[in-house]
């Protein structure tokens, strides 16, 4: 029986193809084979993928080539590894809830997986308008704008950057932002005292710039999920604006909803 529903995977995996006329990278061809057969059903849920070897002579590529993809579906989700019996899919993959009020690193370590990040801007400078404006700042004031590329596993998977009245949050600049599991939000609660208690989210997608390609890994042309957020403490203040640039596959959201049709989070 075993056997029988290994062929039948084999052949679920076949179904898709590589071209070397294709401008993606073959990595990504083969990721985007074996989750298509994911999506489409040809791969059950729980089902045992072919072996590496397998997967070598379905493709036509090499062990690299293959393990890169592998690698990349586990960091996703998709698939989990059996250690001596090989790769399984997953009962059920599921987005990232987005909560306007729980940090990037609170909803990593909810979803068991690692949080890492990569400081790519830190510094305080005098704000345009469309900065100092929904921050309710006067025109030119000092905002103190931090930029991280933020990590599932060691694998990126967004781009952040918030902007803070430099005024309210005096030092926060001089602390080290490499650090993996450094939470903005912590730091504002114990720090400062400044606690958010309500906001707004916006989403939105768009096409990848080629700097975030880079960043993300993602091959143009390809779009990214842009969340644009502003945070509130309890007297209606600004505490924070943010910006959002989601990997679409490595960081799918979720938003859970009332009857009323309203996002219980925010």
């Amino acid at each position: 029986m075993e056997t029988a529903a290994s062929d039948e995977n084999a052949a679920a995996v076949a179904h898709g193809s590589i071209s070397r006329e294709d401008p993606r990278p073959l990595h990504r061809q083969v990721h985007g084979a074996i989750l298509a057969a994911i999506e489409e059903g040809r791969l059950p849920r729980s089902g045992k993928l072919p072996s590496e070897r397998e997967l070598v002579d379905i493709f036509g590529v090499s062990r690299i080539t293959i393990r890169h993809a592998m690698r990349d579906l586990v960091q996703q989700g998709f698939l989990q590894s059996q250690p001596g019996k090989g790769f399984y899919v997953v009962e059920g993959h599921q987005g990232f809830e987005l909560h306007l009020l729980k940090s990037f690193t609170n909803t990593a370590l909810a979803n068991n997986r690692r949080p890492g990040q990569r400081l790519l801007d830190a510094r305080i400078y005098r704000a345009p308008l469309e900065i100092t404006r929904p921050l309710f700042l006067p025109p030119g004031a000092e905002v103190f704008v931090l930029s991280r590329l933020r990590l599932l596993d060691d694998v990126p998977v967004v781009i952040q950057t918030d902007w803070l009245s430099a005024a309210r949050v005096p030092g926060l600049i001089d602390l080290d932002w490499t650090s993996d599991n450094r939470s903005l939000y912590a730091e504002l609660r114990e720090r400062f005292h400044i606690r958010p208690v309500r906001g707004q989210t916006t989403l939105s997608a768009r096409l990848v710039t080629e700097r975030e390609a880079d960043l993300l890994d993602l091959v143009p042309p390809a779009a990214v999920l842009t969340v644009d957020q502003i945070a509130f403490d309890g007297r209606n203040r600004p505490v924070n604006m943010t910006m959002l640039a989601h990997h679409p596959e490595r960081y799918p959201l979720t938003l859970a909803q009332s009857e009323t049709g309203d996002i219980e989070q925010i």
